[in-house]
């Protein structure tokens, strides 16, 4: 990163969860075997860990606490510690496991800071496409690319919502998916088309980058929107989830101003 960064301490976050994303990124990129198969599963028997994800955060844990070690951590795959210092990371070390595990190239490692709550640094690298989106806050959102260098982030400006191009994803629980799918039946005469990566993190970043008009999902953990929440933010999205309340489990929404109401509406109106 070319830019001074007027807080010390979150130069050093953004530092240090670059240097845990790349590295976490190479691993899963250049260390997939060839017979991969699951280690875990998680909701049902369809929402599975691989060994990589469990390699993945371990060296993710292992590089923080070696430069920071009373950090607390909160990780997708068992990393949790409440730490003593103000900073926490959330980490999900391969947002995406599924396509991971078929050999499709959209997935992504996401690490966040926060600082006594509130995310301060965002980092999801997203190895098959060559970039690295971040973020700080309040100093702006970026990618970084092998082939471009490096680039400030804004999203798209709003389109009407009729032709806003919207993400979303599905939980790997059937019922859960059942009513989402119904939802998206709903939604997607009223919009230009909807798309599924299957990585929430890559979608956030793609609101980001204007390749989506919006994203919604319901069913998140933190580790799969805090870093991707903080780029769409300071890319000039709108994050939130239900009226009044802020993106959670409960529902995620992403968006910029002008398709970020009308969808938040909508979605309300369906009973998401």
């Amino acid at each position: 990163m070319t830019r001074p960064l007027r807080d010390p301490l979150h130069s050093d976050l953004l530092a240090l969860a670059q240097e845990a994303a790349l590295r976490a990124g190479e691993l899963l990129r250049d260390g997939r075997p060839a017979d991969l198969a699951v280690a875990a599963t998680k909701s049902s028997p369809i929402d599975v860990v691989t060994e990589m994800d469990i390699a993945a955060e371990k060296l993710i844990t292992d590089l923080i606490s070696g430069h920071r070690p009373d950090d607390g951590f909160l990780g997708e795959e068992g990393a949790s510690s409440e730490g003593t210092s103000g900073i926490r990371w959330v980490i999900d070390p391969l947002d995406g496991t599924v396509n991971y595990l078929y050999g499709l190239p959209t997935w992504a490692v996401s690490i966040a800071a926060e600082q006594d709550g509130e995310t301060v640094v965002g980092v999801v690298a997203a190895p098959m496409r060559g970039e690295t989106y971040q973020a700080v806050r309040g100093a702006g959102a970026w990618a970084t690319g092998a082939w471009e260098g490096e680039r400030a982030l804004a999203c798209r400006p709003a389109p009407p919502l009729e032709q806003a191009l919207v993400s979303t994803g599905f939980s790997y629980v059937a019922d859960a998916r059942a009513q989402q799918a119904a939802i998206a039946a709903r939604l997607i005469p009223l919009v230009r088309d909807i798309r599924r990566s299957g990585s929430a993190a890559i979608d956030l970043c793609d609101v980001a980058a204007g390749h989506l008009d919006g994203y919604y999902e319901r069913g998140l953990n933190p580790w799969d929107y805090a870093a991707g929440d903080l780029v769409a933010r300071e890319a000039g999205a709108l994050t939130g989830g239900r009226p009044g309340e802020r993106l959670s489990r409960d529902l995620a929404i992403a968006a910029p101003p002008g398709v970020f109401e009308p969808l938040q509406g909508l979605l309300e109106d369906f009973g998401v």
